[in-house]
């Protein structure tokens, strides 16, 4: 597959086509031929300082040519203010950038932060890039350290390590992740470790799809989607949309190396494509969310030795929907009784509760108010959830029901130009 619709701009975005094939089933449909990483993004449980506003970062796809070739209206990186009583969100400062800054994370301090700038070129070569920011924890304004290769085209996703020393990459479009040292000053240096996802592809179409779906995508070569290390940081987990697998690291944190694990990686049914996944609270239980298959598949996850094991597969989708659907974002309630996962297409948040041993209940899905929701968060306090509605240019927000799970809309639109992203700074 070409990437010179990437490259098309001055930094394009990095994601594949996969998109487009689905518009082209929808014309011919016309014409009659036929939803740890919640804790980090939301900076924890920690109380807030009275005396300290809860600011938010919103990364967004800036390139004239963005996400899946179409245009791109953010500016960068914006800087709100969040109403803890309300929700509400007030813009402070714009960092602008026109390198699709699509992902962020803090380091452990929360004096830094880092960005994934979805492209396919960085300084002649077919990489992406990540970019180191120090943080005024007085202002939240933002100054840039340096920028270096994400050391794969289209980097979709980067974490911190919990040590605090490196940054951990996956690049979509490259099919690799990466292991970037932080230095002293929260800059970042050249790779300690470089991985190709390997494997056989899996099929276009989903095993799990549900009936009537168009949803063929990224079953063409690798395409590393997440990386994170599990809370104690001993390994690192990636999952690849189109080996349909995630796979396990062993990580030595002294030289940021990678070792397969044994097993070195975990199944997901054909062509579901694993996108993202989320650790409970309690590390025992991991959630990953499939883009094409609609499903959220739960398993164990042994501390010890890096083992996963699926124990549970549930649909994303509420009972009887048909048609297509692409999943973005799973993230686990601050207090670990609930997981939410976001359906594009859909247009929804869905909600299930957690039971014994880590099992999912459906309970509910609320609509998002906006068109394809990239990705969405939860606030420090667990009180609200944003929703980054990638296509409508607009976050949503939404009151959390603490007892249910369940999702009122607070009535209130904050415009932003093809958000991807918000994470917030306590």
């Amino acid at each position: 597959m070409s990437l010179d619709w990437l490259k098309a701009g001055r930094e394009a975005p990095g994601k594949t086509s996969r998109r487009r094939l689905l518009k082209g089933a929808a014309a011919l449909t016309v014409t009659g031929t036929v939803a740890g990483p919640a804790l980090a993004r939301a900076g924890g449980t920690q109380s807030h300082s009275a005396h300290r506003p809860i600011l938010a970062y919103v990364g967004t796809y800036s390139s004239p040519q963005g996400p899946e070739g179409s245009t791109g209206y953010g500016r960068g990186i914006y800087l709100f203010q969040m109403d803890p009583s309300t929700g509400a969100l007030s813009e402070r400062e714009v960092f602008a950038d026109a390198s699709n800054p699509s992902w962020l994370a803090f380091d452990p301090s929360r004096t830094h932060l880092y960005a994934a700038n979805e492209t396919a070129t960085f300084e002649g070569t077919d990489s992406g890039s990540v970019s180191a920011f120090s943080i005024d924890r007085t202002s939240g304004h933002l100054t840039l350290l340096n920028t270096v290769s994400s050391e794969g085209a289209g980097p979709a996703h980067l974490s911190v390590h919990p040590s605090g020393k490196y940054v951990l990459v996956a690049n979509y479009e490259g099919g690799t992740v990466a292991v970037l040292p932080i230095r002293s000053n929260g800059e970042l240096g050249p790779p300690t470790d470089f991985k190709h996802d390997q494997g056989t592809v899996g099929p276009t179409h989903a095993a799990s799809a549900p009936l009537g779906s168009f949803a063929i995508s990224g079953h063409d070569r690798p395409h590393a989607h997440m990386v994170q290390a599990d809370p104690a940081g001993r390994f690192v987990l990636a999952s690849d949309l189109a080996l349909d697998q995630i796979l396990v690291w062993r990580f030595d944190v002294q030289k940021g190396t990678l070792s397969a694990n044994n097993p070195a990686s975990v199944p997901l049914r054909p062509g579901d494509g694993p996108r993202h996944f989320a650790f409970h609270p309690n590390g025992r239980w991991l959630y990953s969310l499939q883009e094409e298959g609609s499903t959220l598949v739960t398993f164990d996850y042994d501390a010890a030795s890096g083992r996963l094991t699926a124990k549970q597969t549930i649909s994303s989708l509420p009972k009887g929907f048909t048609g297509s659907n692409f999943t973005s974002e799973v993230v686990v309630s601050p207090d670990g009784k609930f997981v939410y996962a976001a359906n594009r297409l859909h247009d929804s948040i869905a909600f299930f509760s957690i039971g014994e041993g880590g099992s999912l209940t459906f309970a509910g899905e609320a609509w998002t108010r906006g068109d394809y929701p990239r990705s969405f968060s939860i606030d420090p306090s667990g009180n609200f959830l944003y929703s980054c509605n990638q296509r409508s240019d607009a976050i949503t927000s939404f009151r959390i029901n603490r007892q249910t799970g369940g999702l009122a809309f607070t009535g209130q639109y904050t415009p932003v130009g093809t958000p991807a992203i918000i994470i917030f700074l306590i």
